[in-house]
C-alpha cells in the first residue's frame, strides 16, 4: 500500500525526523489559508499523487505571494499529471501539499528497502539527491553506498555515521544526519514498510538536515497490525477493479493486454501469463482466486475481469487441490449467465472434482471451449482473440 508525501512526512515527524512545516489542502481556499498560516516568503505547492517525477511533470510550484499560491492551486487541482511512473493515462490531482520553502544548500538521497538477497533491511545513500536512484545506479553506481542492517540490533549509529561520511554530509552536521537516519529506520520497521525513500534529503543554509520529500510503501499483509496506516489509503489512487477485488480477498492486478486470466495460486498465475505471451497473446490482468474461494468469490472474480473493456477473451486455468473444480465451474456459470457473456471463454480444469466441474460446464448451455492442458488453453484463447 502506498501513501502520499504529506502522510509520509507526518509519520516521520512522529519519530523526530525533521521535515518542513506544511499541511494538505483540497481546495484553492484551503491552500491559501495554509500558506497564510505558514507565513513564509516562499511557499511550495506540491501535487499529491502516488507517483514519482512530479516536479518534472509540472506538479511542484514555487509561490512567492498569496496570489501565486491561489494561481498554482487552481492550475494543479483537477489536472491530470503524467509522469514516468503514471503511464500515459496520468493521474488526477485531488489534493495538494502546501509547504514552507527551504533554502537548499545540497541535496542527497536516503532509502530503505527489504533486500531479498540478504533477507535484511538495507539502507542506501547517495550524494546524487534529486535524481532518480535507478538513473544513478545505471550511470554512476559507485555513488550509491549501502549498509545491511542486522534485525537483532537495528541500524547502529556507527553505520549511519559511515553513510553520512560516504555521501559527504558536512562534518559538523554528522550528528543531525545520524539522528535523521536512525529515526527513519525506526519509522520503517515499526510501520512494517517495504520501501522508504527520501529524495531529496537536504542540508539547508541554516544547517538543518530535513526530508524534502517522503515516499513510503507498506507490506499489505501487515496492515492488520496498523489500522492507523490502513486509514491513510487513498482509493482514488488505485484501480477500481483492484479495490473491488480486495473486498472479496481476491488478488487482482490490471495489465495492458486483452486476455483476462483467472487462476488459483500466484505461481500458476505467473505461468499462465508467461504461456499466453509465449503463444503471442497479451494478458489483461493477474487474478488469483486463491485456494479457498467460494462460488460467490469466483462469480465476483469473473465479473471483475469482464468489467474491463480491454478484455476480448478469457482463459480460466485451474488446478484443483484445496480449490475444487466444481466450485470454479459453478462460479463461472453463474457469472456468465448474469452478465450475458459475449466474449470467447476457454477453460482448463484439472484436479479435485474435475469430472464434476467439466459436467457443470458442459451442461450449462454456454459457449465454453474446453482445453486439455495449459498450453492447449493458451493457444486456443490467443487464436480466438486474434
Amino acid at each position: 500500500m502506498n501513501i502520499h508525501e504529506y502522510q509520509g512526512k507526518e509519520l516521520l515527524r512522529k519519530y523526530g525526523v525533521s521535515v518542513p512545516r506544511g499541511k494538505v489542502a483540497f481546495t484553492v481556499e484551503e491552500a491559501a489559508k495554509v500558506a497564510k498560516e505558514l507565513g513564509t516568503e516562499v511557499v511550495v505547492v506540491k501535487a499529491q499523487i502516488h507517483a514519482g517525477g512530479r516536479g518534472k511533470a509540472g506538479g511542484v510550484k514555487i509561490a512567492k505571494s498569496s496570489n501565486e499560491v491561489r494561481q498554482y492551486a487552481k492550475e494543479l487541482l483537477g489536472k491530470v499529471l503524467v509522469t514516468h511512473q503514471t503511464g500515459p493515462q496520468g493521474k488526477e490531482v485531488k489534493r495538494l501539499l502546501i509547504e514552507e520553502g527551504s533554502k537548499i544548500k545540497k541535496e542527497y538521497y536516503i532509502g530503505l528497502v527489504v533486500d531479498r538477497a540478504t533477507d535484511r533491511v538495507v539502507m542506501m545513500a547517495s550524494e546524487e539527491g534529486g535524481t532518480e536512484i535507478e538513473e544513478v545506479a545505471e550511470k554512476t553506481p559507485e555513488k550509491i553506498f549501502k549498509e545491511v542492517i542486522d534485525p537483532t540490533t537495528g541500524l547502529l549509529p556507527f553505520q549511519a555515521r559511515k553513510l553520512a561520511f560516504a555521501i559527504n554530509i558536512p562534518g559538523h552536521l554528522n550528528n543531525k544526519a545520524v539522528k535523521f537516519m536512525l529515526g527513519l529506520y525506526q519509522a520503517f520497521v515499526d510501520s512494517d514498510a517495504s520501501v522508504a525513500e527520501i529524495n531529496p534529503l537536504v542540508v539547508t543554509e541554516d544547517d538543518n538536515v530535513i526530508a524534502l520529500d517522503a515516499k513510503f510503501n507498506f507490506d499489505s499483509n501487515a496492515l492488520y497490525r496498523h489500522p492507523e496506516i490502513k486509514e491513510l489509503r487513498d482509493l482514488d489512487e488505485e484501480d477500481q477493479k483492484e479495490i473491488e477485488a480486495s473486498r472479496y480477498d481476491l488478488n487482482y492486478i490490471a495489465l495492458d493486454g486483452n486476455i483476462g486470466c483467472m487462476v488459483n495460486g500466484a505461481g500458476l498465475a505467473m505461468s499462465t501469463m508467461d504461456i499466453i505471451k509465449y503463444y503471442g497473446g497479451d494478458p489483461a490482468n493477474f487474478l488469483d482466486v486463491g485456494g479457498g474461494a467460494t462460488t460467490e468469490k469466483v462469480k465476483e472474480a469473473f465479473k471483475i475481469i469482464l468489467s474491463d473493456p480491454k478484455v476480448e477473451g478469457i482463459f480460466v486455468n485451474i488446478f484443483g487441490g484445496i480449490m475444487k473444480c466444481d466450485i470454479i465451474a459453478n462460479g463461472i456459470v453463474t457469472a456468465a449467465k448474469e452478465i450475458e457473456l459475449d466474449r470467447p471463454l476457454v477453460v482448463r480444469l484439472e484436479g479435485t472434482n474435475v469430472d464434476l466441474g467439466k459436467k457443470i460446464l458442459n451442461e450449462s448451455g454456454l459457449n465454453i471451449i474446453a482445453a486439455d492442458s495449459m498450453a492447449d488453453g493458451a493457444k486456443k484463447i490467443v487464436e480466438l482473440v486474434k
